[in-house]
């Protein structure tokens, strides 16, 4: 029989900087707000396979400033299950809106909208005015930010 996947909140200093880079490779952006977030932590067999970062924005509004899954336990469906107890979760806790900020392209734009976020804004040439490093994904440069929002009431 094999095991659950265990998610549970913890301190966000405690989630290992690399897992947090796989989602922000900007370590002075990850600096900026890991204080103000609260960590979340996907555990199996007490295996570290998974971590996000939540912020609050106030009047009942929440930004999941990272999310990641060690690239050995990707595309199995952890990123999904993180992401679903985040949407629960805060909506249990009364969280209006839970909101999130990405590339304008990849396969993360589909991540987020299956489970029901929408675009909200985008952030022109964010990735060229915030990170030192130009950011690539699959060859091709990110210069906007896309904000998507869920509606969770």
């Amino acid at each position: 029989m094999s095991s659950l996947p265990v998610i549970s909140l913890c301190p966000a200093q405690h989630l290992p900087l690399e897992l947090l880079l796989l989602a922000d490779p900007e370590i002075t952006q990850i600096q900026r707000y890991l204080s103000a977030c609260q960590g979340i932590s996907l555990q199996l067999e007490q295996q570290l396979l998974g971590a996000a970062l939540v912020q609050p924005m106030g009047d009942s509004k929440y930004e999941i400033m990272a999310i990641a899954v060690q690239p050995e336990a990707q595309q199995q469906g952890y990123g999904s299950l993180l992401l679903r107890w985040l949407l629960d979760y805060y909506r249990q806790q009364g969280a209006q809106q839970l909101a999130v900020a990405t590339g304008c392209f990849g396969y993360q734009l589909g991540f987020y909208q299956r489970q029901g976020f929408r675009v909200e804004q985008i952030r022109k040439n964010f990735f060229l005015e915030h990170y030192a490093e130009p950011v690539f994904e699959q060859g091709i440069q990110h210069f906007d930010q896309l904000y998507l929002v869920c509606q969770l009431q």
